[in-house]
């Protein structure tokens, strides 16, 4: 049985033979970015220009009877502020990676995904990546955000499909929501483009493996929404 469900774990997560890193091997910043970053500081960048890179494992279907979602174009009109990051890899690495970014965006990550849902602890950043692979937002919060903050988080996303919430220690500013490859960050959590952000880039096109779930993977939210809305039929 455990055979059968890790052959039917590895589709689902692009896993290649040769392009997979093991045995708690890191790849280095400079694997993991390969040319500038895109800002927009104030403004809107375009996006028309966006898909999966060429390094980057695509085609996969979900797997442990998960229904893949289909994946969305991206906005002609984002949320202003949002940083673009480029495309790297997606392989699947056993241990840490040297992420460029904090919270990371987007890179090679973990053989698990996290689950979708509210954390009021830390997640496993490079299990995270594997869900922003999967399409999903993911909300980030400093833990010394004011209270009744946190509880809007929880309230207002906790329960979202393709969300993740958890707050990140190392983070500058006090709200940031992050994509595959893109990013933003907020001073609020009231902030109008935190919405914008999840409605605009919630299972995105180019997430390599957009619409693979994020439950049945690693960890227990506080909240979190029901699995059938992954499920088949």
């Amino acid at each position: 049985m455990l055979i059968v469900v890790w052959a039917l774990l590895l589709p689902a997560c692009g896993e290649g033979s040769e392009s997979g890193t093991r045995g708690g091997e890191r790849p280095t910043t400079a694997e993991q970015t390969t040319e500038e970053e895109t800002t927009s500081t104030g403004g809107v960048p375009d996006l028309t220009t966006l898909e999966v890179g060429p390094e980057e494992e695509s085609g996969m279907l979900p797997a442990r009877g998960l229904e893949q979602a289909e994946a969305r174009p991206l906005p002609e009109d984002p949320p202003e502020g949002i940083r673009v990051f480029p495309a790297t890899t997606n392989r699947l690495v056993e241990g840490e990676v040297d992420y460029p970014q904090s919270p990371a965006t987007n890179g090679d990550h973990d053989p698990l995904w996290t689950n979708c849902g509210f954390y009021d602890e830390p997640v496993e950043e490079e299990q995270a990546v594997h869900s922003l692979d999967h399409g999903v937002v993911w909300i980030t919060y400093r833990p010394d955000l004011e209270g009744s903050q946190v509880a809007e988080l929880r309230e207002s996303y906790g329960r979202e499909p393709y969300v993740i919430v958890s707050p990140y220690p190392e983070q500058d500013s006090s709200v940031v929501a992050t994509s595959w490859r893109i990013q933003l960050a907020l001073d609020s959590a009231e902030d109008p483009r935190l919405a914008q952000f999840v409605r605009d880039f919630r299972i995105s096109e180019i997430a390599p493996l957009s619409g693979n779930g994020c439950v049945r993977g690693s960890g227990e939210p506080v909240v979190a929404g029901p699995e059938s809305y992954y499920e088949e039929g």
